[in-house]
């Protein structure tokens, strides 16, 4: 494969049975500009012909590139941290493979960086592809029993978000990491496989004192749910189980005791959504599927149960670079609480 050793970017597309996705999100990266750059594509053993594609279509491009091929499907987690440790560049951006970007991503992300020593992530606009007149995520917000949410997630784009400001972390989705931050903390998680991973890494850089800036220059267009599909009971199973992980490993004590009454909140004021047609349990309709989006988040509870004792030796390991007190993350997380009716009333 066409590829020049280090650029100062290094953007990593997994991909997982996605060729027609990914042709086109490889292809919005081939109209960057202003930056110097490769792109890693890690590929989780897709069988629909992705990796032939790559090679056949952009191995001998003009931007370097280079086609890591795993035999099994690592999870987003794994196959990220497999792009970070083959990169050597200063900076590592992330662009999903259901995603595409607008020709001045990656400069505008990049130049956040300059002059701001601690600013350790960028957050892109993510746009939602189908009506980009709406916002996907601009940066997170996260609610008090570990689960996440994009910032400004269904709202019209009217101006609202475009001004650069500190955003909670960014989505993994689409944004940029300093290298020296991922040297320090380490790169995601890779218990998590998928989903919450990069409020993990993101909240974990919070706590090291790293600190992370929205640039509404970066845009970039969404195919949301595109990889296991927004009623996927699996989805469900997998962000219940990371959002109890999450809080397990980062969050403060004086949270933490507090998680079941979030949790009982949450949920009821789910349920009330629910009855109105609205919130994420609107995307299973019918006793039949609701039963089944019980029983995935079950599923992820008892899953979360096993994992528990993992996690709390993993929260041990974060004194080697803690920065932030248990009460300043404390007033970090309540800062950038997402209201519940926000929460509970629009989908995801």
């Amino acid at each position: 494969m066409n590829h020049e050793a280090d650029a100062e970017i290094a953007v990593i597309v997994v991909n997982w049975n996605r060729r027609e996705l990914l042709h086109r999100c490889l292809e919005s990266l081939a109209r960057q500009e202003g930056v110097d750059f490769e792109i890693i594509v890690v590929d989780n053993g897709s069988v629909d012909g992705s990796p032939d594609m790559v090679k056949r279509q952009f191995g001998a491009g003009p931007v370097p590139l280079r086609l890591i091929e795993n035999a099994e499907n690592r999870g987003f987690c794994g196959a990220n941290n497999q792009g970070i440790c083959a990169a050597r560049s200063r900076f590592v951006a992330l662009l999903n493979n259901d995603a595409e970007a607008a020709a001045g991503w990656l400069a505008s992300l990049r130049r956040c960086f300059d002059g701001r020593p601690d600013v350790g992530m960028a957050a892109s606009k993510i746009l939602v592809f189908e009506d980009p007149r709406r916002i996907d995520k601009v940066g997170h917000l996260i609610y008090p029993d570990g689960q996440n949410r994009g910032r400004g997630t269904g709202e019209f784009d009217t101006g609202q978000y475009d001004r650069i400001e500190e955003t909670l972390w960014p989505d993994g989705c689409a944004a940029m990491y300093r290298r020296e931050m991922l040297d320090e903390i380490g790169g995601f998680d890779e218990d998590f496989f998928a989903y919450a991973d990069d409020a993990e890494l993101g909240l974990r850089a919070r706590i090291a004192g790293w600190n992370c800036l929205y640039v509404p220059d970066a845009v970039v267009r969404h195919h949301r749910g595109a990889t296991l599909g927004v009623s996927s009971s699996r989805r469900l199973e997998l962000i219940e189980r990371n959002r109890i992980l999450l809080a397990a490993k980062l969050f403060p004590w004086s949270l933490l005791w507090l998680n079941g009454l979030y949790y009982t909140a949450r949920i009821g004021a789910g349920m009330l959504a629910a009855a109105r047609g609205k919130g994420e349990i609107s995307r299973f309709p019918g006793i039949r599927e609701k039963l089944r989006a019980a029983m995935a988040l079950l599923r992820g509870d008892l899953q979360a149960l096993r994992m528990l004792p993992r996690m709390l030796r993993k929260r041990r390991e974060i004194a080697k670079f803690r920065r932030l007190s248990s009460s300043q993350v404390r007033r970090l997380i309540l800062h950038h609480r997402i209201p519940l009716r926000k929460l509970t009333e629009e989908s995801t």
